[in-house]
């Protein structure tokens, strides 16, 4: 019997990436399109875009779903009551995207200490004018979040020389990355004499506004935060607050609410406030190396055996050992 795997489309088409495996069938489902009937057959879904609700709009009607993958590390939008609720298993893309994430994280904090947002605005005006600018190294980071992403990108950070901490679910020390790991309890306290922010967090109902106006009034004037988890993890009025104020020296924002950020919003004009469109992890090559993931999922799956990245559906994402 042939297994039937759902392969949901993204913005950009899936067809020539998935190799063809002995016994397995496609069904390429293409939203904003009804679903072609056999899509209610499938065995397995590959949702590429997590924002797609095809799974959500049709549950009652999937008749064989036994696995879901989801083609991001976060699976927020993808994890709706039903589904947690099921029998139905639940992989994510975790570790496909870690380097690309860690490196954007790097780099913005280096835009940030180098000032490089004045450097364009004075190239635009063609003004030449030489200034001093920091360094990293010898500066402190939190990262709030232990994954993987924030994993590499601690690595990162100390190989310029920093120091760096990490605030995961729950105390401990002797972490080969993080040295000491704290608890959420302890964050206002880390913040008041960090020089750097690092959010790299899932949006859950247990990191909802995690980083909230107090956490962000405990920073000193010349910290900066970045965040590329979750928009949802971050007051984000309160940090905007600050920058208008100066009692923050920057940030940069790659991930916000909204998204996609209306051309009208007032988050554009903060001063001291990067901004790009949530595309940290949108390495070259990232759905060949979903593509290579998920098909190491599939055969395991067609063998019986436990498959890669299963979600704690409780948790709402996958843990590893370290957390």
């Amino acid at each position: 019997m042939t297994l039937l795997v759902g392969v949901v489309e993204g913005d950009i088409p899936s067809r020539d990436v998935l190799a063809p495996l002995p016994d397995v069938g496609y069904v390429f489902i293409d939203p904003p399109s009804d679903p072609p009937p056999e899509t209610f057959d499938v065995d397995a879904l590959l949702i590429w875009n997590p924002r797609s609700g095809v799974l959500r709009e049709n549950w009652s009607r999937f008749r064989r779903l036994r696995w879901v993958h989801a083609g991001s590390a976060g699976v927020e939008r993808v994890l709706f009551p039903e589904l947690a609720a099921s029998d139905v298993v639940v992989t994510n893309s975790r570790y496909v995207f870690d380097q690309a994430l860690a490196e954007y994280t790097i780099a913005l904090m280096l835009a940030l200490s180098k000032d490089l947002l004045t450097t364009f605005r004075y190239q635009a005006e063609r003004h030449w004018v030489q200034r001093e600018t920091e360094t990293l190294s010898g500066k402190s980071a939190v990262m709030v979040g232990v994954g993987p992403i924030a994993r590499r990108t601690a690595q990162l950070a100390k190989a310029f020389g920093m120091s760096v901490c990490g605030i995961g679910r729950t105390a401990r020390t002797g972490d080969p990355d993080f040295g000491d790991i704290a608890s959420p309890d302890e964050l206002t306290t880390l913040f008041a004499n960090t020089d750097y922010v690092v959010m790299l967090l899932p949006s859950t109902p247990q990191t909802e506004g995690m980083v909230d106006a107090a956490a962000v009034a405990a920073l000193k004037p010349t910290a900066r935060l970045v965040n590329l988890g979750r928009g949802s993890t971050l007051d984000q009025d309160a940090l905007c607050d600050a920058l208008r104020a100066g009692r923050l020296a920057g940030a940069a924002l790659d991930v916000m609410r909204p998204e996609p950020l209306p051309a009208d919003s007032p988050l554009w004009d903060v001063p001291n406030l990067l901004i790009s469109p949530h595309m940290s992890g949108d390495h070259a090559g990232w759905q060949r190396d979903i593509a290579g993931l998920f098909l190491r999922n599939l055969e395991r799956f067609l063998r019986g055996e436990p498959l890669l990245n299963v979600v704690d559906k409780t948790l709402g994402y996958a843990p590893s050992q370290h957390e």
